[in-house]
């Protein structure tokens, strides 16, 4: 598969999808569902009606009647055995994007135009005709047109998209921005959608508008392999770091980054590079005027206790001035020590926290505003009840996607 063709097809994948997120937004009440991958694409069902919806994006290519014939097939298929009392009754909805050729379809269908356009074909130099083989009359190839909707003006890939992004913003119990809307809620919706897409149990493909909801609610950034594909990798990170990490007229909080690396590809000298950066970007010690100096505090998670003490030996064996809570050999943790007041002399330029337990003590020891970006690889590992403290949770893939970021 060439490159152009593999974004064609995944953006075909995401059209669906954002398809069926749309349709769960625009669903009036929050006990209708939707089906994904039921009779057809995205089954929505109402206390009226159900509409199985076909739903294809052909961006790069011009409008033909040939396209329709497999999907109307399928559709007539399905109707044949509810005509059979073996299936309920359902509307069916054909939603494709095309490049340009809409003015070749007149609509409404007439059972003739059904019949020569799209229930007739030709296979291996045999003439097939679909409704004859369904032993199907024009009485009832007329009910199924009443069933049936052809929409080949779908809005755009980048259209829908912005509309999804739009009702995310206007949902009340989500009350946030665009960068929130799409980083937060339009990612938990991708992971929600192509998770549900995944489950062999139909009864596990349906879900309810309060259910889609309540899933795709919450303020976590994850590293979805459908939303970094969806962004990309560069995109997604620099927006992170404009978001959250700016380093202009930076308040004295106190802030904590947690960072979590993987034992199986650790690099001591990546973990430094890390630390060193983030001393540099969220520290301020260089003016001896400057009464509001402050420097970050970092926790790693994943090293093993002889690595960080080995680290730290290297940081000081480097004049790297950091406080860790511990005065002298032998003694207990002591918050106090730890909250010491970085300043021009005595060149504290990073805290470093040994165990998550501190974390609390930390809390309670200090009075400023605190903040924590917490870096996870699989699953968060800290959280607090504290809700004045702010807590960014980022999914990264590798210690390195911190450098991009902060």
């Amino acid at each position: 598969m060439t490159d152009r063709t593999a974004i064609d097809t995944i953006k075909g994948y995401f059209y669906q999808f954002d398809k069926t997120i749309l349709n769960f937004l625009q669903l009036e009440n929050d006990n209708h569902k939707i089906t994904i991958e039921g009779i057809e694409d995205i089954d929505v069902t109402t206390e009226k009606e159900e509409i199985a919806i076909q739903c294809k994006y052909h961006s790069k290519q011009e409008y033909k009647h040939s396209v329709l014939k497999k999907p109307i097939i399928l559709m007539l298929n399905h109707f044949k055995e509810v005509l059979a009392g073996n299936k309920k009754r359902v509307k069916y909805l054909y939603y494709g994007h095309f490049k340009s050729g809409q003015e070749k379809l007149t609509l409404p269908l007439t059972v003739d135009f059904l019949k020569s356009n799209l229930l007739t074909y030709t296979s291996k130099g045999i003439v097939y005709k679909h409704h004859e083989d369904l032993s199907l009359n024009d009485t009832q190839l007329e009910d199924f047109l009443t069933t049936l909707e052809i929409d080949i003006n779908a809005i755009s890939y980048e259209d829908q998209l912005a509309e999804i992004i739009k009702l995310l913003q206007i949902q009340k119990s989500f009350s946030c921005d665009e960068f929130e809307a799409e980083n937060f809620f339009y990612n938990n919706s991708l992971k929600f959608v192509s998770k549900l897409a995944t489950e062999n149990d139909i009864s596990k493909r349906t879900k309810s508008k309060i259910d889609f909801l309540f899933e795709i609610n919450s303020k976590k950034i994850f590293f979805h392999k459908w939303f970094v594909q969806y962004k990309g990798k560069k995109q997604l990170l620099s927006d992170l770091r404009k978001n959250y990490f700016s380093y202009y007229n930076i308040s004295p909080f106190e802030r904590f980054f947690l960072l979590e690396v993987n034992p199986s590809n650790y690099s001591r000298s990546k973990l430094k590079e890390i630390i060193h950066l983030i001393s540099k970007n969220w520290s301020d010690i260089k003016s001896i005027k400057n009464p509001s100096t402050f420097c970050p505090y970092v926790y790693i998670s994943g090293i093993e206790t002889i690595e960080l003490i080995e680290l730290k030996a290297e940081l000081a064996s480097e004049n790297f001035f950091f406080k860790d809570g511990f005065d002298f050999n032998g003694a207990s943790f002591n918050p106090k020590s730890i909250t010491e007041k970085a300043t021009y002399h005595n060149k504290i330029k990073i805290k470093i926290i040994d165990d998550l337990t501190y974390l609390e003590l930390i809390f309670l020891e200090t009075t400023k505003t605190k903040e924590i970006y917490q870096f996870y690889i699989n699953t968060p590992y800290f959280s607090t009840s504290n809700e004045s403290i702010k807590h960014v949770q980022i999914q990264i893939e590798d210690i390195n996607d911190i450098k991009h970021i902060i």
